[in-house]
């Protein structure tokens, strides 16, 4: 009978200790900000190249998740890219699926929905459209078909209360697509007039299509950050302090270089400005 009742008390110990250990974990990833100790789970839009897409060889990759990367390079952590629907993307960090929303994520006016890094590229909303269209100034949009992703920073600025909403009345239709790579292939079929995209994503978009060109005119400026869940705090600290570790070492310049063919031009960055310091390639 006392040996039942000592190995009872030891397989109650040992799943005590198992449980102290796992609160341990939790609290020390907690501290950390992230949902899962030593693991920087990066919510992303695997088809928003240059900043997240699927490479030829199958991997995952762009300029947002080589940051994350480097950034889990100096904290010595995992890094979990996983894609997921951009709809969907505020579900899936209050539920803790993700850590952070990284790829190409537009600040301006969601400050008050998430917790921002420091931004770290100044992006525009442009009109991409087919040379032959007979669309050479926004004006000209008017009766057209135009095209944007569900639940961006394009959407919300032409929809209703959107800065440019009156422009995006004129339209004949506005169509929301699940990502870019769709909508390109709409233009290309005619099915769209034209497509509002983010400067970096037209770049590379129309790099390798002849025959399509970006207006002269801007729907507007904004920038580009990581987002937390409001108030992760501590894990926007540490991504802070690395970008600027980065920035100062030269990675985060040395990144960039190899997304400028990509459609990221050197004028795009500003993370040196939002720092308040020069980046290595600046300083040289």
């Amino acid at each position: 009978m006392k040996k039942v009742f000592a190995g009872v008390l030891c397989a109650a110990m040992l799943v005590s200790l198992l449980g102290m250990s796992a609160f341990a974990d939790e609290t020390e990833a907690a501290g950390s900000g992230l949902a899962t100790e030593g693991k920087l789970v990066v919510g992303f839009d695997a088809e928003y190249p240059p900043y997240g897409y699927m490479d030829d060889d199958g991997n995952y990759t762009g300029f947002d998740l080589e940051l994350a990367a480097a950034v889990c390079e100096l904290e010595g952590w995992e890094l979990v890219a996983t894609p997921i629907d951009w709809d969907s993307k505020d579900m899936e960090l209050d539920s803790g699926n993700i850590d952070c929303i990284w790829n190409g994520f537009t600040m301006n006016g969601r400050e008050d929905s998430y917790t921002f890094s420091v931004p770290y590229v100044d992006n525009s909303q442009v009109i991409v459209t087919s040379e032959d269209a007979g669309i050479s100034t926004l004006e000209d949009l008017e009766g057209k078909i135009v095209g944007v992703q569900a639940d961006s920073a394009a959407l919300a600025l032409l929809d209703e209360g959107g800065d440019q909403e009156e422009l995006g009345a004129t339209f004949a239709e506005m169509q929301q697509f699940a990502d870019y790579n769709t909508a390109f292939a709409e233009l290309q079929a005619g099915s769209l007039d034209a497509v509002a995209i983010d400067i970096g994503v037209a770049n590379y978009q129309i790099a390798g299509r002849e025959g399509y060109v970006i207006l002269d005119e801007y729907l507007n400026s904004e920038q580009y950050a990581v987002g937390f869940k409001k108030g992760n705090d501590a894990l926007c600290g540490i991504i802070n302090a690395d970008l600027e570790t980065m920035l100062k070492d030269g990675t985060f310049d040395e990144i960039a270089a190899e997304y400028e063919e990509l459609g990221i031009e050197p004028e795009m960055l500003c993370l040196a400005e939002s720092l308040g310091l020069e980046s290595e390639t600046e300083a040289e």
